[in-house]
């Protein structure tokens, strides 16, 4: 069972930075890959960001170059640091986790957080 908390959401303006970190519970949290998706109103929920046990790293496209996933196996967390953010990039940003990174990036995944607000405004 692993459970998943996430933190560092708020209210910035565009082209602002803000960075999510999620913090995993559970002895082989470690073990699993983590990412990010988010929701914005009346969407659905889309992939934004993943990195395996060993670090190897995916994005969704609309947010290569801006976004960098990153993860402290020691602490069991993974953080999402958000750079020149978009008012599209406003939305609900949820952590999950799954064994599998492949389940973790086309879904559904394993376990999920409850969900932290990003509100980027023009």
């Amino acid at each position: 069972q692993v459970q998943l908390v996430e933190s560092g959401g708020g209210l910035v303006q565009a082209g602002d930075s803000l960075k999510l970190s999620c913090a995993a519970s559970g002895r082989t949290a470690s073990s699993y890959a983590m990412g990010w998706f988010r929701q914005a109103p009346g969407k659905q929920r889309e992939f934004v960001a993943a990195i395996s046990s060993y670090g190897i790293t995916n994005y969704a496209d609309a947010v290569k170059g801006r976004f960098t996933i990153s993860r402290d196996n020691a602490k069991n967390t993974v953080n999402l640091q958000m750079n020149s953010l978009k008012p599209e990039d406003t939305a609900v940003y949820y952590c999950a986790a799954d064994l599998s990174l492949r389940t973790l990036r086309n879904g559904p995944a394993q376990y999920w957080g409850q969900g932290t607000q990003v509100t980027v405004s023009s």
